[in-house]
C-alpha cells in the first residue's frame, strides 16, 4: 500500500499515488530533481533560483541551457543581462542604460559597447565627427575626421602628393630642434642619413620555415612572402622615435600618427597644455611642405 504523508491517505498502489500527487493542489512537484514543494509559488521559486533550471518566470517555459534563455530574454523581455533587469519595452531598456554609468551606451545609435574605448572610438568615428581637416595636399582634396586620420592618410603612401612615412619623419625630426615631441636618443641612432630615419628590412625566400614565412624579429609567420614584407614595411618594427610630451606619461610611438591618436584620445590629458597644442599646431600648419 502506498502512502500520501502530507495528505495522511492511504492508495492501493504506487501509480495511484503519483497520480494523486499530480492531480493534488498541495503537490507540486519538480521531477528533474524530484523534490515536491506544498506551493506553486515555491515550485516557480525553485525554476528560477535553480542553477540546473533554465527558466522564464514570465512565460512559464524552461529552456534547454542558459545561452538560450539569455537569447529569450534579451529578444523578448528587454533584458540587460549585466544588470539582471527586465523591462517592460524597448523605451525603458534604452533609458537604463542611457542614465547608467555602469554601461558604454550610444544613445543616438542605441548601441551598446562593451568598453569605454570601444564606445570612444565609435563617438570619434566618421558616424559622430564630421571630415573637417583637409589633406594639405593641393592635389588632394580628401577630408578626414581627425589630424591623426589625415597623418595616417600621408604615412600610408595614398596621397597624390607621394608624402610618405619616412618623409614625415625625417620632416619632423628637422623641425622639433627642442624634442617636444621626438625623443633625441632615438633619432640619434637612427641613422645618419638625412633624407630617412627609418630603417627598413626584406625578406627572402630563405624565411620559409618549413611551414610560413617566419618573420626573424618577433617570429611572427605568414602565408606568403608578399604578406612577410608587408609586415616588415609596417611600423611594427621602426623605432619608436615619438614620445608623448607629458613627463608622467611618455609613451613612446612609432609613428606620429599614433602620437596624434595618443594625444586626441585624451587619456593622459596632455592635450590641455598650451606647448603641446602650439607645437602640433605649427607642425600641421607647416605639413603642406611635405606635399609640394
Amino acid at each position: 500500500m502506498a502512502y500520501c504523508d502530507r495528505c495522511d491517505r492511504g492508495f492501493v498502489h504506487g501509480p495511484a499515488l503519483r497520480q494523486h500527487e499530480e492531480n493534488s493542489p498541495y503537490h507540486h512537484i519538480c521531477y528533474h530533481c524530484d523534490r515536491d514543494f506544498t506551493s506553486a509559488h515555491g515550485l516557480t521559486e525553485h525554476f528560477v533560483q535553480s542553477p540546473v533550471h533554465h527558466y522564464c518566470q514570465r512565460c512559464s517555459e524552461h529552456f534547454s541551457n542558459a545561452s538560450a534563455l539569455l537569447a529569450h530574454l534579451e529578444n523578448t523581455h528587454h533584458y540587460c543581462s549585466p544588470c539582471g533587469r527586465t523591462f517592460q519595452n524597448d523605451v525603458g531598456l534604452h533609458e537604463h542604460y542611457r542614465q547608467s554609468a555602469a554601461h558604454h551606451y550610444c544613445g543616438p545609435c542605441r548601441r551598446l559597447f562593451q568598453s569605454a574605448s570601444n564606445l570612444n572610438s565609435h563617438l570619434n568615428s566618421s558616424t559622430h565627427r564630421p571630415k573637417d581637416v583637409p589633406c594639405p595636399s593641393r592635389g588632394c582634396g580628401e577630408f578626414f575626421i581627425s589630424r591623426s586620420a589625415m597623418i595616417l592618410h600621408l604615412e600610408a603612401g595614398r596621397c597624390p602628393s607621394g608624402a610618405t612615412r619616412s618623409a614625415i619623419d625625417t620632416y619632423v625630426r628637422q623641425y622639433d630642434r627642442n624634442n617636444i615631441i621626438t625623443d633625441p636618443a632615438r633619432l640619434l641612432t637612427s641613422g645618419t642619413d638625412s633624407n630617412s630615419n627609418t630603417t627598413t628590412w626584406t625578406a627572402t625566400h630563405a624565411t620559409w620555415n618549413g611551414s610560413e614565412y617566419e618573420c626573424y624579429l618577433c617570429h611572427a609567420g605568414f602565408r606568403t612572402l608578399a604578406a612577410l614584407n608587408q609586415h616588415l614595411a609596417s611600423p611594427r618594427h621602426q623605432e619608436k622615435i615619438y614620445v608623448c610630451p607629458l613627463n608622467t606619461c611618455r609613451a613612446p610611438f612609432s609613428t606620429l600618427s599614433g602620437l596624434c591618436q595618443h594625444i586626441e584620445s585624451e587619456r593622459c590629458g596632455v592635450s590641455k597644455f598650451r606647448v603641446v597644442q602650439n607645437a602640433m599646431d605649427d607642425l600641421m600648419g607647416n605639413m603642406r611642405r611635405l606635399t609640394f
